[in-house]
């Protein structure tokens, strides 16, 4: 199971800390494959992309309306955190149903 995010995250960590079997891949240094990104764009679209983060209230409108991979290629702590695959699985954020799907509620 790989968990994408950031070390800082305190969402990140309470993931970590229930799923002990999980990798964290720190987004910022060794950022997302290509392919894992594409797929959770096609999963879930623009909720990808964090629009409560500080990062994304320092953009200007026009850099906001970049396409979403685009964005997170540039900045990569504007993804919405947790991103957790598990298999073919992906899940997105730190749910009470992610949670329950992944057997850590």
């Amino acid at each position: 199971m790989q968990l994408y995010g950031l070390k800082n995250c305190d969402t990140c960590r309470k993931a970590m800390k229930a799923l002990p079997g999980a990798v964290l891949v720190d987004v910022r240094s060794d950022g997302v494959p290509d392919s894992v990104l594409a797929r959770a764009h096609e999963t879930f679209g623009d909720q990808l992309v964090n629009t409560r983060s500080t990062t994304w209230r320092s953009l200007d409108e026009e850099a906001r309306g970049r396409p979403a991979l685009t964005l997170l290629k540039e900045h990569p702590a504007l993804m919405k955190r947790p991103l957790i695959q598990q298999g073919d699985t992906l899940y997105l954020g730190w749910s009470k149903e992610t949670q329950a799907a992944l057997g850590a509620a």
